[in-house]
């Protein structure tokens, strides 16, 4: 279960009290270096690579949520508190005159007051249930946002006004957008994998598959364009079907005018969608 994992532990940082003190950029870095480290394509052979990938990008996900995080630190605060209150009970029953009157006092607290140990418990479950809401959240978002992309795609496609600019007339930034394509054979990509393989350049905004029977491809867009630019010509994928990595509007292009450098329908009107989530991202 996700809310008995250490997620600060799978990042390699600090947990508790210490951990919770950790900026997002802390937890980003962590993940990048970790990432790096467990990308099963680094670990040939082994059958665990891809559930320790899978875990780490878990746990990620869940210390970069703010909400999700702030239910995990109250958790790992309650098992703390637990286990301070199991210590001092174990350090009384070393002596027996304390082990009686532990004993004494848990009885009248039985008969007089609710019992703390269960008022912990409650609290333990209720800040868990939480938790898996969270992270069902988080899992949910990301599954469907591919598919809620491309029915928006489908739907505004024929609606596309001008090259390069969404409803409002706000130009979208092209150079950071990676234009990825490969082969139907080997294995195939998703756009979650395709996010895990272009993490370690940079922060990735968004991913968006538009695949045929033969061919796959997709659009990439980086936090930054240095993060584009470092993606280019260094990304091979899986060894069985290499990625093909390619600016969308490369530094030249950007110079020219726009009607030079003008993209496909497809990807034309997937940039002016992605314009629009993001600027609702923000307004959030």
């Amino acid at each position: 279960m996700d809310v008995d994992v250490d997620h600060y532990l799978v990042l390699g940082l600090p947990s508790g009290e210490e951990g919770a003190k950790l900026s997002v950029d802390d937890i980003k870095k962590a993940y990048r270096s970790k990432a790096l480290e467990l990308h099963p394509d680094k670990r040939p052979g082994n059958k665990q690579a891809l559930a320790d990938f899978q875990r780490l990008h878990t746990s990620y996900e869940i210390l970069k949520d703010e909400k999700a995080r702030k239910f995990f630190d109250d958790l790992l605060r309650v098992k703390r508190e637990q286990q301070r209150r199991q210590s001092e009970r174990s350090s009384k029953r070393d002596a027996k005159r304390q082990k009686m009157v532990s004993d004494l006092e848990e009885r009248e607290q039985a008969a007089f007051a609710p019992d703390p140990a269960a008022k912990e418990r409650e609290e333990e479950e209720r800040i868990a249930k939480k938790l898996r809401e969270e992270i069902a959240r988080i899992r949910a978002m990301h599954t469907n946002k591919g598919a809620n992309m491309a029915s928006a795609v489908s739907r505004e496609s024929s609606g596309v006004k001008k090259e390069g600019m969404d409803t409002t007339g706000a130009r979208v930034d092209k150079e950071k957008v990676l234009k990825v394509s490969w082969e139907k054979v080997g294995e195939d990509y998703t756009a979650e994998g395709l996010r895990e393989l272009f993490s370690k350049f940079g922060e990735v905004d968004d991913v968006v598959i538009k695949s045929s029977k033969k061919k796959g491809s997709a659009l990439v867009v980086m936090a930054t364009k240095d993060a584009a630019v470092a993606a280019t010509g260094s990304l091979c994928g899986h060894l069985s079907n290499p990625l093909s990595v390619l600016l969308l509007l490369p530094p030249k292009a950007a110079e020219t005018s726009s009607a030079m450098s003008s993209p496909t329908a497809f990807e034309d009107a997937v940039l002016m969608k992605l314009q629009g989530f993001s600027r609702q991202h923000k307004a959030h």
